[in-house]
C-alpha cells in the first residue's frame, strides 16, 4: 500500500478543497456543492484523508443526518485513479460512521438522463438526474447494545479479499460455506441446505481464525468471538457458555468463533464426570439450538482435531471439518507478493524456497522483519531513498527468513496428514 489514511485534520483543508474543487470535472462530480462540502470540513463532519510521501493525495467526507449519513465526496489525485484509494477511503469512512451507530449511509451522485419532453413544455430545464446509492448498516439500540456486550463487532468488508494465498480451501469454503449462505434459495433449488456450523483444524498459525473472520466479513455478519478463558473466569463455564448462546439467540445473524474449542469440548475418558466432562454435555446441547437459525454460522478451530470429542463432531452438529494447512509453493508466493509489493527486483522464488514449512504468520513476521530492518538501514544512512531503492531487499528477506523459527514441524505436518485421512468432512 502505497498511502496512509486519517482522519480530517484543520490544517488538511486547503488541500483538500483543492482536491474536490479540481476533480470535479474528472469524471468525480458530487450533487453536493463546493461550498457545501467545505462547510461539513469545517464543522467537523465525519471525513478522511489520504497521504503519501506528506501530500494528501485523496479525501472522502460525509454529513450526518440523524441516523443516516450522506456521503458527499469522494475526491481522488488523478494520478492515483484506478489504484484502489476510492475503495480505501470509501471503507476507511463507512468505519468511522459505524463507529458513530450510523444505519444507513446514502451516496448520491450524478447521472445523464434525459427528462421527458412534457417537463420541458412545463418549463423545466434538463438537469443531470441522480443515481441514489444506500447502504444498511447494523441497527442501533438494543440489539447494537446487546453485540457490544458480546464483544461483537461488524468487520472490514474486504478481508475476505485480503486473503493471500491458500486459494484451494479458499474456494472450498467459498463454495461449501459462503455461497450456501449468502444465496439461500438459489441453494435450495438444488436441495442444498446451508451450512450453520463448521470445524478448522491443522497446525497453529496457519489461518483458521483469519478464515473465519474473512466468512464474517464476506456474508457482512457480525462476528462474536467465544474466548474459553475469559468465560471460564465467570467461574461456572458451562453457565457461562449457556447465557452467551441464550443472548446470540437474540441476534437476528451472526457467526459466532470459538478458537481452540478443545479447552471445552476435549475427549472424554470412560467413567469421567463433572469438570470439563459437564462443559462438553453443555456444549453438545447448546449447538442443535444455535442451529434452528437461518442466518447464523458457527466456526470451531482447534490445532488438534484428535483431542475434541468424537460426539462433538459428528453430522447432525458440524456440517463439515475442514483442514487448513501451511501455504503450498503457490500460496508462498501470493503471501510474499503482497509484502514484496513496493519492489519488482525481490525475487519471490527465492523467498518461497526458503520459506518451506512457513504459515502465513510465519511468513508476516519474516517480512515485518526484513522491513524493519530496511527502515533502519534507511535511518542509518540519512539520505532520502529513490523510489527504487525503497523497502526490503531479497537479502533482506533471506535474512529475517533464516532467523525465523517456523511455527509448525515435520512432525505436526505428518499428525496433520493423518488427521485429514481420520476426521476431514467436506
Amino acid at each position: 500500500m502505497d498511502w496512509l489514511i486519517h482522519d480530517y485534520r484543520e490544517d488538511d483543508l486547503a488541500a483538500v478543497v483543492h482536491l474536490i474543487d479540481t476533480t470535479a470535472e474528472l469524471g468525480q462530480e458530487s450533487v453536493f456543492s463546493l461550498a457545501e462540502c467545505i462547510g461539513a470540513l469545517t464543522s467537523r463532519q465525519p471525513a478522511v484523508v489520504a497521504v503519501s510521501q506528506g501530500t494528501p493525495i485523496g479525501a472522502a467526507l460525509a454529513h450526518l443526518a440523524g441516523d443516516r449519513a450522506w456521503v458527499m465526496r469522494i475526491a481522488i489525485a488523478p494520478a492515483w485513479r484506478g489504484r484502489g484509494l476510492a475503495s480505501a477511503l470509501l471503507r476507511e469512512l463507512e468505519r468511522r460512521l459505524v463507529e458513530r451507530r450510523i444505519r444507513r449511509i446514502a451516496y448520491v451522485l450524478p447521472e445523464e438522463e434525459l427528462l421527458g419532453e412534457g417537463l420541458r413544455n412545463a418549463g423545466y430545464t434538463r438537469r443531470p438526474a441522480v443515481g441514489y446509492f444506500e447502504k444498511a448498516e447494523p441497527p442501533t439500540g438494543p440489539v447494537a447494545n446487546l453485540l457490544e456486550e458480546l464483544g461483537g463487532r461488524l468487520l472490514p468488508g474486504d478481508l475476505w479479499d485480503k486473503v493471500a494465498g491458500m486459494e484451494a480451501e479458499k474456494n472450498l469454503i467459498e463454495r461449501r460455506v459462503v455461497r450456501p449462505l449468502a444465496e439461500p434459495e438459489r441453494a435450495a433449488r438444488h436441495g442444498v441446505r446451508p451450512p450453520r456450523a463448521i470445524a478448522l483444524f491443522g497446525p497453529p498459525g496457519t489461518g483458521k481464525t483469519t478464515f473465519a473472520r474473512a466468512v464474517a466479513s464476506r456474508l457482512g455478519w457480525p462476528f462474536v468471538e467465544l474466548l474459553p478463558s475469559r468465560l471460564a473466569d465467570q467461574g461456572n463455564l458451562a453457565a457461562a457458555l449457556r447465557t452467551a448462546f441464550a443472548r446470540i439467540a437474540r441476534l437476528e445473524r451472526v457467526l459466532v468463533f470459538i478458537d481452540e474449542v478443545e479447552e471445552i469440548a476435549p475427549l472424554r475418558t470412560e467413567g469421567a464426570v463433572g469438570g470439563m466432562h459437564g462443559v462438553t454435555n453443555e456444549l453438545l446441547k447448546l449447538i442443535p439450538g444455535f442451529r434452528e437459525g437461518e442466518e447464523r454460522l458457527l466456526v470451531c478451530a482447534t490445532n488438534s482435531i484428535r483431542s475434541l470429542d468424537p460426539a462433538f463432531l459428528r453430522p447432525g452438529r458440524f456440517d463439515y471439518l475442514i483442514p487448513i494447512g501451511t501455504p503450498d509453493a503457490a500460496a508462498r508466493a501470493a503471501i510474499w507478493s503482497r509484502y514484496a509489493a513496493t519492489r519488482t527486483d525481490v525475487k519471490l522464488d527465492v523467498l518461497v524456497d526458503a520459506s518451506e514449512l512457513f504459515t502465513p504468520a510465519d511468513i508476516e513476521h519474516a517480512a515485518r522483519s526484513a522491513a524493519q530492518a530496511a527502515f533502519e538501514r534507511d535511518l542509518g544512512d540519512g539520505t532520502a531513498p529513490g523510489p527504487d531503492s525503497a523497502g526490503a531487499t531479497t537479502d533482506d528477506y533471506r535474512a529475517a527468513i533464516a532467523g525465523c523459527r517456523p511455527t509448525v514441524t515435520p512432525a505436526m505436518i505428518e499428525e496433520f496428514t493423518a488427521d485429514i485421512g481420520s476426521h476431514a468432512r467436506v
